[in-house]
Formats: structure tokens, C-alpha cells, sequence
């Protein structure tokens, strides 16, 4: 979360106290007899300012390209992102 709470801090998006959310879930599989997780799925909650929408959207669409936990699992677990968003 510290990378997306970042790119919302630069857009003028505060993201703390309490205006960060994450709710993670994994799937894991049998792969060739082995146990892995194949499949993360990160749903994010946002309280943003009216008229922050686009720049809270394009933050979340980003942040993964610098995130060191999703580019770590790039290629070898399927990352599943989205978000809601709540105007205040």
C-alpha cells in the first residue's frame, strides 16, 4: 500500500488517516504437484476529493510498475488489481 499511498501523495490525494484501504485475497493451486500461489487479488477502497477522480485512477492503473511486492510477482502470479473509490 506504501507505493499507491505515494503516487496518491504526489497527485494531492491524501491517503492517510484512514483514507486507504486494502482487501487482499489469494488463490492458491496445485501446479505440476506443488502448492503456489497463482493469483492475488488486491481491491482497493479510496476516499478522494470531487474532483480527483482521474488522478486517483491513473495512480492505482501505475503504482504496480513501481511496486517492489508486484514487481516481484510479475510473470509468476497472476495480479489482479482494482478499486472503488468514494468521493468526499
Amino acid at each position: 500500500m506504501g507505493t499507491l499511498a505515494g503516487a496518491l501523495e504526489v497527485r494531492k490525494i491524501p491517503a492517510y488517516p484512514n483514507k486507504l484501504e486494502a482487501h487482499v485475497e489469494g488463490d492458491i493451486e496445485e501446479v505440476e504437484g506443488i502448492l503456489r500461489v497463482t493469483r492475488i487479488r488486491v481491491r482497493y477502497k479510496i476516499r478522494i476529493p470531487k474532483d480527483k477522480r482521474e488522478a486517483a485512477e491513473r495512480a492505482v492503473a501505475t503504482h504496480p510498475t513501481k511496486c517492489p511486492a508486484a514487481m516481484t510477482v510479475k510473470n509468476c502470479v497472476e495480479l489482479d488489481l482494482s478499486a472503488e473509490y468514494i468521493e468526499e
